[in-house]
């Protein structure tokens, strides 16, 4: 690896800063509180080019790495934008990667060219009620008919369901009990979001209130076989081939969190005065705010080194997990030190730290939990038996 600056990610950095001015904390926290779709800053984004960053240049995208994403993500959410803004606009900046590896042409032609426009809106359709991170637990069964599979089962945590026009589903083609490993028998779907047979409920939730969160239920779904995604019953394969690069980027993001809070606290310790000096002069409000730095500072090293090994095709699964870790645990100190630093003010909406804080807390929840975490260190890197 190579620390010296590099112009196009200066030139990206820069970029994403400018196209970031017109959405100030007040547009996020407005959003947040009216539960509104931040359209104004979805449209910036893909004017600006930068949905569709990691589409192969072949179909209209960027044809750029993970390492660029995730430096898009986190500059979006350092801004103020939190998880709201990187959560409007995750999926078009990466989560295409299933069908980009293993779509079909046909797959890829039909739909590709209309990421980067910001044109197609989609959702991950994975997690449901009885399963969680169970992924080879989900129970949604799709059913063999002519021409395609009829499907039925219901999902939850859906983000963006209602704006998405399709979805990446994934259900059972095989029963569990019938598979010969657990993680057979699975496929992934390029699903229509057909009002008359997906009914979508919004999930009331903490925060990230500007991007919606719903449970969805699918009632005999027709899929056609053409938009399978990948090989039927290897669906758990397709899903995972993006999960290191999802946990890179999205542990960005929390960076981005992170460092909105330590600029407000040392912003506000250097303003506010009690006692006829400002608060910062003390060590006990200023040594915080350092350590917040530092912390942050040390998870992005091991981030920018999963994104390395992860965009010159070498292993990054402990890696990408250490730094998602990391990451998440890093912006939930700093977002807490805002609100400390501020104090009282700190828990109003005005000071914006405590919107920070409440998204700093869902990184430690997903895309994975920080347990799920620590059991894939300690099985795969320790090599300790499996706990669960």
């Amino acid at each position: 690896m190579d620390f010296r600056p590099v112009p196009l990610h200066e030139d990206i950095r820069k970029a994403v800063r400018e196209m970031m001015e017109p959405f100030d904390d007040q547009y996020w926290m407005e959003h947040d509180r009216d539960h509104a779709f931040p359209w104004e800053f979805y449209h910036a984004v893909a004017q600006a080019g930068w949905l569709g960053i990691t589409i192969p240049e072949e179909y209209g995208g960027g044809g750029l790495g993970v390492t660029e994403a995730a430096i898009v993500e986190q500059e979006i959410a350092s801004t103020g934008g939190g998880m709201g803004a990187c959560s409007a606009v995750h999926i078009g900046i990466f989560g295409f990667d299933p069908i980009i590896r293993h779509g079909s042409e046909d797959l890829k032609r039909r739909f590709l060219p209309r990421v980067p426009t910001g044109d197609l809106h989609i959702s991950f359709a994975v997690t449901e009620p009885d399963a969680g991170t169970d992924t080879t637990g989900i129970t949604t069964f799709a059913r063999k008919v002519e021409g395609g599979y009829r499907i039925n089962g219901k999902k939850v945590w859906i983000t963006k369901a209602q704006q998405a026009e399709r979805m990446l589903l994934l259900a059972r083609t095989t029963k569990r009990e019938d598979a010969v490993k657990r993680t057979d028998g699975m496929t992934l779907f390029f699903a229509e979001m057909n009002p008359d047979h997906v009914q979508i409920r919004e999930i009331p939730k903490l925060g990230r209130n500007s991007v919606n969160t719903n449970e969805v239920f699918i009632d005999d779904l027709f899929v056609a076989d053409q938009d399978v995604v990948g090989e039927v019953g290897k669906g758990f394969r397709a899903i995972l081939a993006g999960l290191n690069a999802e946990r890179i980027i999205s542990a960005n993001a929390s960076i981005g969190i992170g460092r909105a809070s330590v600029r407000r606290a040392a912003a506000y310790a250097k303003e506010r005065i009690v006692f006829g000096r400002p608060i910062g002069q003390n060590q006990a409000m200023a040594h915080p705010i350092a350590e917040a730095m530092m912390r942050l500072d040390a998870a992005e090293v091991m981030l920018q080194k999963a994104a390395w090994l992860l965009d010159n095709g070498l292993d990054c699964g402990a890696e990408a997990n250490m730094g998602k870790y990391l990451a998440a645990d890093a912006a939930f100190f700093a977002a807490d030190r805002a609100i400390q630093t501020h104090g009282g003010f700190g828990y109003g909406k005005e000071f914006h730290v405590e919107r920070y804080f409440r998204e700093a807390r869902l990184q430690r929840i997903a895309p994975i939990s920080q347990e799920m975490v620590l059991n894939y260190l300690s099985e795969h890197v320790l090599h300790l038996p499996r706990s669960y």
